[in-house]
């Protein structure tokens, strides 16, 4: 056990000694994490759009589940915080370099790190495209900014992303069939072409019966 915190700690220092060595990475780490809800924001508006050309209802469930997901992680993560209480590296080690807020809230598990480790779930269940492999990458550099700005210890940011994926997972594993039924009957309503960009089938007409004179 000492010698995990003893690499987690030694782990923290030496992206702190890189964060201090890069002062021009300081505003573009600081705004990702700050804004990282937005970034996450613009990536399900993307998985919404390829779920909906692929007019897939289970890829359109996925996307209705994501948000909710993540919703549904950040919420189990809440009272593990509150109950391991663990202090930030910020407040609790002396002459590292912080950038921005500090924050009051327990270490571990890192918020940020849960949001995207639910993000990265929820993207990969919509498509394997582009897009997802991008948000993966998005995901894991807010994780790493928690960690560059000195707000959390790397264990905070593995917990949390291996919590959010979880729960994001095992929530979706759990509602698929009926989250895919709800957006199958949405889809038949005139909200469809918020859900697929297919056409609507329509029933065939029923050929006119011939009568021989």
């Amino acid at each position: 056990m000492d010698l995990i915190v003893n690499l987690d700690l030694q782990l923290f220092t030496d992206i702190n000694d890189f964060a201090r060595a890069t002062p021009w990475l300081h505003l573009p780490m600081l705004i990702l994490s700050t804004y990282a809800l937005v970034v996450y924001a613009v990536l399900w508006v993307g998985a919404w759009w390829i779920a909906r050309q692929q007019a897939s209802p289970r890829a359109m469930a996925a996307v209705v589940w994501a948000p909710i997901g993540l919703l549904v992680a950040s919420a189990v993560s809440a009272p593990i915080g509150a109950a391991v209480g663990e202090q930030r590296p910020c407040r609790a080690l002396p002459h590292i370099e912080v950038i921005g807020k500090c924050g009051k809230s327990s270490s571990f598990p890192s918020d940020h790190a849960v949001a995207a480790g639910a993000v990265v779930v929820g993207l990969l269940l919509v498509t394997r495209r582009l897009l997802a492999w991008i948000g993966v990458i998005a995901a894991l550099l807010i994780a790493f900014s928690r960690l560059y700005l000195g707000v959390h210890y790397p264990h905070d940011t593995l917990a949390g992303l291996a919590l959010g994926a979880a729960v994001s997972l095992v929530g979706w594993l759990v509602v698929r069939v009926v989250l895919t039924r709800i957006t199958v009957g949405l889809s038949n309503t005139p909200l469809r072409p918020l859900f697929t960009t297919a056409p609507a089938r329509t029933r065939a007409a029923t050929p006119a019966t011939t009568t021989s004179a």
